[in-house]
């Protein structure tokens, strides 16, 4: 599918220039939005850029930007069920999601619909949910990606003092009854936090960049995980820290973790970093979850962990 998809502009986020979206085909056919972003001069090759939950296309222009001034040509994609692409539930506020295999379809559709625009190397920076599925990716034998740079990957989660295995418990039983639907969170998402309350980033001028832009458009919006998406991250975890896929990554992955994270539990990244033969754990004191979305100086390691892996991986 080549149909053109929008790309959605506010005032503080602007579309990069030469910048085009289109609709793609994922697993089951199910309907997802990805978008491309030219380099600037001779491109050095390409990165797949992956959000976390709740995260569209739009809340990377920046970073987007940033990249292709770097030289290197951005695909980046809404995953299913958030975004534009197309949502999993009925009421499309929930925050959605069935076991994590349909997740990696669609990331292999996704690089075999854009392959012949990429150029080689392929790098890929993922943030969250997003570097949690990378991950996976990487393990279950995706071999056109030379390296990644994983921001706060979902290696493990805070559940508001609820053990990890009695949450995978908890929603796994749920789930399989046909309550999965529900979710601990309420039905409906909650107004954006103030910036002093929030729990994401130090940097306020991104912040209300990113409120602004589903203010502007609430169709970008994402309400509270369900049951069912708690048991999809749930087990995606288990098999990263336990299982034996990811112990045969051969390609160098950074993870950057944020020291005052109170979403992603470093200790989980910490575990699974140290299963892959070339992972390298980088703690930003201070950082909150959002390390993309921080204060610039908060940002800088990530800067410094991309730039030494594409110098290697792009020379």
């Amino acid at each position: 599918m080549s149909e053109a998809a929008p790309l959605l502009a506010t005032a503080a986020a602007p579309v990069p220039a030469g910048a085009a979206a289109t609709w793609f085909r994922g697993s089951r056919g199910l309907r997802l939005r990805a978008a491309l972003f030219p380099a600037t001069g001779t491109p050095r090759g390409s990165v797949i850029l992956s959000g976390g939950r709740t995260e569209p296309i739009e809340k990377y222009f920046e970073v987007a930007r940033e990249l292709t001034a770097r030289g290197f040509v951005v695909l980046a994609h809404d995953w299913r069920g958030q975004g534009l692409s197309a949502r999993l539930a009925a009421d499309p506020m929930k925050g959605h999601a069935r076991g994590y295999r349909d997740f990696l379809v669609d990331y292999r559709c996704l690089l075999d619909a854009f392959e012949d625009r990429l150029p080689k190397p392929w790098l890929a920076v993922s943030h969250s949910m997003g570097g949690c599925l990378t991950a996976l990716a990487l393990a279950k034998g995706e071999r056109r990606i030379e390296g990644a740079v994983l921001t706060a990957p979902m290696f493990g989660l805070h559940l508001g003092g609820l053990p990890p295995w009695l949450a995978g418990l908890l929603a796994g039983g749920l789930t399989r009854v046909g309550l999965g639907l529900g979710g601990p969170g309420g039905e409906h998402a909650a107004p954006p936090a103030p910036f002093e309350d929030n729990i994401l980033t130090h940097d306020p001028a991104r912040y209300a960049r990113n409120v602004e832009q589903v203010l502007q458009h609430p169709e970008l919006s994402l309400g509270p995980p369900t049951w069912s998406w708690i048991d999809f991250a749930m087990s995606a975890i288990a098999d990263l820290q336990r299982g034996p896929d990811i112990t045969h990554v051969a390609v160098p992955v950074t993870v950057l973790a944020a020291g005052d994270d109170k979403i992603a539990d470093n200790a989980g990244l910490r575990l699974v970093t140290s299963r892959m033969p070339k992972g390298r754990y980088v703690e930003i004191p201070g950082a909150s979850h959002e390390i993309l979305q921080e204060t610039d100086v908060l940002r800088a390691p990530f800067w410094t962990a991309f730039d030494a892996l594409a110098g290697g991986a792009a020379a």
